[in-house]
């Protein structure tokens, strides 16, 4: 559930529809937030056009989850 401990880094993620097979194609987004402050963990695809995307929580602070910091790739141009 969304309640779940979320421990490390999306790096390098390629999101594919449920049930494709085969390479990533242009829209199959790619996330990564395995960088010094990013904090994405976990990516869950929805739609072509909806993500839902689960921050991991603050370091100093795990109540709190006050800003994010990722990169998306491979988006093409109507997305």
């Amino acid at each position: 559930g969304s309640d779940d401990i979320i421990a490390g880094n999306v790096s390098k993620h390629t999101v594919l529809p449920a049930g494709y097979c085969g390479q990533p194609k242009k829209g199959h987004l790619i996330f990564d937030a395995c960088f010094e402050s990013g904090n994405l963990g976990r990516v869950d695809h929805i739609t072509e056009f909806e993500y839902d995307l689960f921050i991991r929580p603050d370091t100093c602070n795990p109540r709190f989850r006050v800003w994010f910091n990722f990169t998306v790739e491979n988006v093409k141009e109507s997305q």
